[in-house]
């Protein structure tokens, strides 16, 4: 999506507040996450989001571009997918710490890769084939207490499959939406997809909603307002600068959840843990690094320019 103007402070700023929004929103459903259903949490999520993100889209006199749809199966088709991967994500946080989900859905981007390349026939050179591996060696570091059979608690060792699948959920999801704007507007996106999951999520109603305490309910209907702010605040920041500019800045999310782990759930990382993560950020970094220096020389050549190297 080509940005309004270049205004590179003012899409980081939107991109680092989008992080910290959405961070809090994950602390939110993890408080409530021994009380409250994960399906239930899903649609506080999603029906709560949905007067923000429709009050954005009518201050910017966009209602009409940012509800028409030119696929509603394939919008269905991603809301599916998106609710399975908020769901698997969510139940997660009941059974990990917030830095260990964090760390190992760091791997989603890169698996975009490799799904793109499968499913939509998209390109796939050495380096980016090498990334993808070292970013799964990284999460496998971060992983493997969590699947040894000498140090494996059943509900971690379940957390950890589940964060995994919602990884995998969302890069499927990522490939989904590569179709979807090629011919639906990115805000019909977002609000459909919001729609979507709302409705799925009331499916899961009759298997044993609860009626939250007076504080759960009030960090559900939070967690879903952050959920929508953060969405209008990506959104935001890619409006005024490239993907290859803003897209690293989500790895500060580690930094805030390690303190919001330790302050809020007084959990403390384990070193294994920090380096697994370190290797996934690492081949995150690398593989938008590669990404921006082939876009400067596509840029050049458009220009008639010789790239040099």
């Amino acid at each position: 999506m080509p940005y309004e103007t270049y205004q590179p402070f003012k899409a980081i700023a939107l991109k680092l507040c989008s992080v910290v929004v959405f961070m809090s929103m994950a602390a939110m459903v993890k408080a409530t996450a021994d009380d409250v259903p994960t399906g239930e949490a899903v649609f506080f999520r999603s029906a709560f989001a949905m007067p923000v993100l429709f009050g954005w889209l009518f201050l910017r006199g966009a209602l009409k571009t940012g509800l028409s749809v030119k696929s509603p199966l394939g919008h269905v088709l991603r809301g599916f997918i998106g609710a399975s991967a908020m769901g698997m994500n969510f139940l997660a946080l009941g059974l990990l710490p917030l830095p260990e989900v964090t760390a190992i859905g760091f791997v989603a981007p890169l698996l975009t890769v490799m799904f793109a390349a499968l499913l939509l026939g998209e390109r796939v050179g050495p380096f980016r084939i090498t990334m993808v591996l070292l970013g799964l060696i990284g999460v496998l570091i971060v992983l493997w207490p969590r699947l040894t059979l000498e140090t494996a608690e059943a509900g971690a060792t379940l957390g950890a499959v589940l964060v995994l699948g919602s990884a995998v959920a969302r890069a499927l999801a990522q490939v989904q939406i590569r179709r979807l704007v090629e011919i639906d507007n990115p805000s019909a996106i977002v609000f459909w997809f919001t729609v979507t999951t709302t409705v799925l999520s009331l499916l899961t109603a009759p298997f044993g909603w609860v009626m939250p305490e007076p504080t759960a309910l009030m960090l559900l209907i939070g967690a879903g307002l952050f959920g929508g702010m953060g969405q209008i605040l990506m959104t935001s920041a890619y409006r005024f600068a490239g993907a290859s500019l803003v897209a690293p800045f989500d790895y500060s999310s580690m930094i805030i959840a390690l303190g919001m782990g330790y302050l809020l759930f007084a959990e403390v990382p384990t070193l294994q843990m920090l380096a697994g993560a370190a290797v996934v950020i690492l081949a995150g970094g690398l593989l938008i690094w590669r990404e921006h220096s082939l876009g400067l020389k596509r840029g050049k050549a458009r220009s008639g320019m010789t790239p040099q190297g």
